[in-house]
């Protein structure tokens, strides 16, 4: 997966707002203010960076040379994975999801239910 298709995913997700509070240098998403990824711009090599439970990080970790800790993020709750096609596509699909879907989670009852109105 390259960088124009995981963000064309990210941007998929029901509620999903993209902007670049660091600069031109990375985009964030976010769902109802709450970011769920991050994705470097101007590298050769693209990364980027999604929310994990921790015990799911470790293996990554272990499993994957071009996956580590979170990038300038919580190194327990992150990983940043660079995209360089190590991480097949289904996964990073699925980490993708996985990530929005933990941080949906945290959101207020009231919020989730409008996601759910608004999203179908």
């Amino acid at each position: 997966m390259n960088k124009r298709q995981i963000e064309t995913l990210l941007s998929s997700f029901t509620g999903s707002d993209v902007s670049s509070p660091f600069g031109p240098d990375a985009l964030v998403y976010k769902v109802k203010g709450k970011m769920y990824a991050l994705i470097s711009q101007n590298e050769e090599i693209a990364r980027v960076t999604l929310k994990c439970k921790p015990e799911d990080g470790e293996v990554l970790i272990s499993q994957f040379e071009s996956i580590s800790p979170g990038y300038y993020m919580n190194k327990r709750h992150w990983i940043t994975i660079k995209l360089c096609g190590e991480v097949d596509s289904t996964i990073l699909t699925e980490l993708a999801h996985d990530s929005y879907q933990l941080v949906v989670a945290k959101l207020k009852k009231v919020e989730r239910e409008s996601l759910l109105i608004n999203g179908g």
